[in-house]
């Protein structure tokens, strides 16, 4: 799905005239500081649609004429273009704050069209410098960067207290520079939902996290295999499994695999600046060797014995099902091998090894937001 930043005009790409706010006249444009630069960076590396939504009171009556308005935002428009910033779509409201339209900032009658499921909305952003802009992300179900320049211009066209709104605030900055650096690193947190008739799964991931979990799947063992990718990946993971568990553990152990490998795939995005490779782990008796790949192409090479049925009360033949799961799920190439005589200490190597080589492969170098392939993409 596609993220939108949706950002306002005036006060976010330009500075605000400060007497009566309408931007008129080519004297009275000025471009906010460092929007160029770090706008350009945006739209360059990260994976976001552009779209200006703008409120211009009263434009194509006496008070506003479309003649002083239509050069000026041309230029601007035109400006930013050839600076390598293209804006999707322009989304112009010319109602009066009286006139209470619902196309008018914070309603959101002219952006209907991102209600859809084409659309990643939960992790798109709305930037301005109004409460109001703060409200159109709270009611597109998205989140706001309030670029606070103390500007209490439209607070009284807000329909819900303004305190009500600082928890859809995600970042409050007049700095564009902070701004992308904000979007660039946290672009990596991703939720899923699989639910058929066998199994009922939710994960939240985020790559970027410190090893925090919270896992059930209803399988003990299951659970602490799994706790080791979080805690050894230093990926903050949440796992909720509802599976048959009275027919077999398989379901529930091969769903799981499926969900969080497309999580995988969906939260890594572009994959510009990350590793891509990544280990090799002693565990008393054990020595197990992981190597992946976020190539996006699915492989799996499994050279590890197993003499017990159960390790707990998992099957010790699903070892080999989950990471082939996984990797038809995150299409990535995995390589394990481990050696061993303690079956509970091999696989655990296993997952903490494998938990070593995520986290090497994902990590990500923000200086140097390239794509690691010379074909020019990961798919």
């Amino acid at each position: 799905m596609k993220k939108v930043l949706f950002i306002d005009r005036d006060g976010t790409l330009a500075l605000e005239p400060p007497v009566d706010y309408q931007l008129d006249s080519f004297e009275k444009l000025v471009f906010y500081p460092k929007v160029f630069q770090y706008l350009g960076k945006i739209a360059k590396e990260l994976n976001f649609e552009l779209v200006m939504v703008t409120n211009q009171d009263g434009l194509g009556t006496e008070s506003f004429p479309e003649a002083t308005f239509w050069p000026v935002h041309n230029f601007l428009v035109k400006t930013f273009e050839q600076e390598g910033i293209v804006f999707n779509d322009q989304i112009i409201d010319r109602t009066f704050a009286k006139d209470n339209a619902l196309t008018r900032k914070p309603n959101t009658g002219l952006l209907t069209q991102y209600f859809s499921d084409e659309y990643d909305l939960a992790n798109s952003y709305v930037l301005g410098d109004r409460m109001t802009d703060i409200e159109l992300a709270k009611n597109l179900g998205a989140k706001g960067i309030f670029i606070n320049d103390n500007n209490t211009e439209g607070e009284d066209e807000l329909t819900v207290a303004k305190e009500e709104l600082q928890q859809y605030i995600a970042l409050e900055s007049n700095d564009w520079e902070e701004i992308y650096e904000f979007l660039k690193v946290k672009d990596r947190t991703g939720s899923i939902s699989r639910n058929t008739n066998e199994t009922k799964i939710q994960i939240d991931l985020n790559l970027d996290g410190t090893g925090k979990s919270s896992i059930s799947t209803g399988i003990s063992f299951f659970d602490h295999m799994l706790d080791q990718i979080a805690r050894h990946g230093q990926l903050d993971l949440n796992i909720q499994v509802q599976g048959d568990l009275e027919v077999d553990e398989h379901h529930t152990i091969e769903d799981t695999a499926i969900a969080l490998g497309e999580l995988f795939a969906k939260t890594l995005g572009n994959k510009l600046g990350i590793e891509r490779y990544g280990f090799c782990l002693p565990m008393d008796d054990c020595l197990a060797q992981v190597a992946i790949d976020f190539g996006g192409r699915n492989w799996l090479v499994w050279e590890a014995d197993f003499k017990r049925e159960m390790v707990g009360k998992m099957p010790t033949e699903m070892f080999m099902h989950f990471f082939k799961s996984f990797t038809d799920g995150a299409k990535c190439n995995l390589n394990i091998k481990a050696e061993g005589t303690n079956e509970h200490h091999k696989i655990e190597a296993i997952f903490k090894a494998f938990a070593k080589a995520i986290k090497m492969a994902v990590k990500r170098d923000v200086e140097k937001m390239i794509l690691p392939s010379t074909k020019g993409m990961l798919s």
